[in-house]
């Protein structure tokens, strides 16, 4: 298959390279108030500071910038005049989930603003073409969201390999002795093929999770080469040979137009009898409708933390068969875990107090290829 996706992708590379996207962190970091402390506005969704802030996080961002940690930007097109003004003279914003726009009309109301940072995953929500042409340097904690992702998937390769959902479903209904080792005799993990869909930082962390298990570990990613895979402990293959040899396929994946229903229903078809979807990406990379019928059929099984619509009308069988998982979207940062993502963009924000680089960058030219 060699390559849908790389050829569509590197041609979204081109055309954006095609509209001179410009870009100069260290430009942008090399400002004037290195080592002193930046001022800062705080811009996300109604009640999201409150879970990602605890009075530790509040008091050291207001050691390390000048700011109003009570004082959020909901909208920058329509700002009330406390975040007006906080806008005029902000060099940063901290931005999270909920972020709004920032469009060139909202960036003519900031015209100090020189860095963002992100305490979340993807910045393609709130980062417009009008911010890279400013050269404005953007820092996001996707690295660490992506760990409580790869831990959830972790836990559902190995439950999915003991087959744990649906005997713990069967034994609810029995509530009698039985044989569950004849009944589970294709049960367990030893030697089992897990197919990795993406080496994305997720993708990467399940396969360094996977380590201590004596599991075959699959890798398809079109950027990466034999040598990388087989360092990170993979083996790299083809999207269909993957589909056709692993037990449990999971999808790590980012959602673009190149991505979009990559596992369709002639992949589908190529997994075997009993094997386990597992998709913590995005629902817009199965083609549903094309997986319902085998998830019905009861031939294949599936963990399934994404889907498209996010959440799936109320009759939808994924809620009730027996050979699905399905949550809420919660493989993500949640509680406590957001804690770690505070700590993250703090730590970009005291770099750039310092004027250093950011050490988790985004840059404009990657979009085209990540989340």
């Amino acid at each position: 298959m060699r390559d849908e996706i790389r050829d569509d992708v590197r041609n979204g590379l081109q055309d954006d390279g095609r509209r001179e996207v410009r870009h100069d962190v260290r430009d942008a970091l090399q400002h004037d108030t290195a080592g002193r402390r930046p001022t800062v506005l705080l811009a996300m969704g109604p009640g999201v500071a409150e879970r990602l802030l605890t009075g530790r996080h509040r008091d050291r961002l207001t050691a390390l910038a000048r700011t109003d940690p009570r004082l959020i930007a909901h909208s920058l097109e329509s700002p009330t005049p406390a975040v007006e003004s906080a806008l005029a003279t902000a060099e940063t914003l901290l931005t999270c989930w909920g972020a709004p726009p920032l469009t060139a009309r909202a960036l003519a109301r900031a015209p100090r603003l020189r860095a963002v940072v992100h305490a979340a995953g993807s910045v393609k929500h709130h980062m417009t073409e009008a911010c890279w042409e400013r050269g404005i340097a953007v820092s996001s904690a996707a690295s660490a969201n992506a760990l409580p992702v790869a831990e959830y998937t972790l836990a559902a390769i190995l439950f999915a390999g003991k087959r744990v959902l649906p005997s713990a479903r069967r034994y609810a209904r029995l509530r009698t002795g039985h044989d569950w080792a004849g009944e589970l005799s294709d049960a367990g993990n030893y030697r089992r093929t897990v197919g990795i869909v993406g080496a994305s930082r997720i993708g990467r962390r399940v396969i360094e999770l996977l380590r201590p298990f004596e599991l075959r570990v699959l890798l398809h990613d079109p950027y990466i080469g034999d040598p990388e895979a087989a360092e990170l402990g993979a083996v790299r293959t083809g999207l269909d040979e993957l589909c056709a040899a692993a037990d449990i396929v999971s999808v790590h994946a980012p959602e673009l137009p190149a991505t979009r229903r990559l596992i369709d229903g002639r992949r589908l078809a190529l997994m075997r009898d009993g094997a386990t979807l597992i998709n913590t990406s995005r629902g817009s990379l199965i083609d549903e409708a094309a997986l319902l019928p085998e998830l019905v059929s009861g031939r294949l099984y599936a963990v399934l933390d994404v889907t498209e619509p996010e959440v799936p009308p109320a009759g939808s069988p994924l809620y009730t068969l027996p050979n699905v998982l399905l949550t809420p979207h919660i493989a993500g940062s949640l509680g406590g875990e957001l804690h770690r993502l505070a700590d993250r963009a703090l730590d970009e924000l005291e770099r750039y107090g310092k004027g250093l680089p950011f050490a988790h960058p985004v840059r404009a030219e990657d979009l085209g290829r990540s989340a």
